[in-house]
This record gives C-alpha cells, sequence and structure tokens, in this order.
C-alpha cells in the first residue's frame, strides 16, 4: 500500500471511529463532518503540502474529542475545557490507528489550542479556526454584528474569507 493510500485509510479510519466516539449524537458528528470539509478544502486552496494538509484533515474530524470527557468530568464543555481534556483522548485514538509521533504531536496540539485565537502558529492552525467557525457561526446562530466580528478578528486566508463571504452574502470587503 503506498503512502497516499495508507494516508487516507487511516483518515477514513479515523472519521469512522469519531463517529463511533459520538454515537447518538448526530449534531456533533455533523459537526466535526462541515469542519472536516471545510478545512480540506481550504488547505487545498491555500495550497498546503500533503502532511500538513493530512495533519489538518486529522485534526478537523477530532478537534472536539475533548467535548464529552469535558462534560463528564465538569458538566460543561466550555472551549478551555475542551482544549484541556480533548488532547488525551485524541493521542490514545490517533496512537491506535497508527499515526506517526510528530503528527500526533501536532494534531494534539491544534485540538489542545483550537479555542485560542492569538499567537495562531501555523497555516494548519489558522485554517482549523476559520473552518470551526464557518460552522459554529451557522450552527450558533449568531448576529450579524457578531458574525461580521468574527471575520474581522479571525479569517485571515484568501480562501477562508471568499467561503465566508460568500457563505454569509457579504461583500468581499466585510
Amino acid at each position: 500500500m503506498d503512502s497516499d493510500s495508507y494516508s487516507q485509510k487511516q483518515l477514513d479510519d479515523l472519521f469512522l471511529r469519531m463517529i463511533s466516539f459520538y454515537e447518538g449524537d448526530p449534531k456533533r458528528i455533523q459537526h466535526f463532518t462541515k469542519v472536516h470539509s471545510f478545512s480540506r478544502i481550504i488547505g487545498i486552496e491555500e495550497e498546503l503540502d500533503d502532511t500538513t494538509l493530512f495533519i489538518l484533515e486529522a485534526a478537523a474530524y477530532i478537534h472536539d474529542i475533548g467535548i464529552r470527557p469535558a462534560e463528564e468530568k465538569y458538566g460543561k464543555c466550555d472551549g478551555k475545557l475542551q482544549e484541556q481534556e480533548g488532547p488525551i483522548y485524541a493521542q490514545q485514538i490517533l496512537s491506535e490507528l497508527g499515526f506517526e509521533n510528530y503528527m500526533i504531536e501536532r494534531i494534539c496540539y491544534l485540538i489542545g489550542h483550537h479555542h485560542t485565537y492569538t499567537n495562531v502558529e501555523g497555516m494548519d492552525y489558522q485554517i482549523l479556526i476559520e473552518a470551526d467557525f464557518l460552522v459554529n457561526l451557522f450552527e450558533d446562530d449568531l448576529s450579524d454584528r457578531e458574525i461580521q466580528s468574527v471575520y474581522e478578528r479571525i479569517f485571515k486566508t484568501e480562501t477562508g474569507k471568499r467561503l465566508f463571504c460568500e457563505m454569509y452574502g457579504y461583500a468581499e470587503e466585510v
């Protein structure tokens, strides 16, 4: 099996594993599926190298893995608790699926920071945040003012900006 098909197999296995992880919770399954789709297309359009795109796709599938453990431990799942609880569970699943250690380390870093919007280091990090917001802005039914504020504070990639403007009906310069 060549490395491309092996990588795709790992991503497919991770996708199925996350569906099992969120069994009975279609909203969360739909969420990570959409975040993955936006992450992938932004990553391709922004010309990420294959390894970075692979890491981004994996992180998109598993980025919210800390929600359920945070709810069980603390009775809530705010962003900081997701960042705190997620990497532990992600590391275990990614190891079981045969991801390389350096990839696991980066994916866990992204999970542990995906609700931190300062000091964003790396295109994979920036794109994951943008993709998550593209989905959350719709799912959370925010006001026009809140949506515009997110655009101005968060979106940096040309593809993310374009998708935002097309999805939310804004002129190119919001």
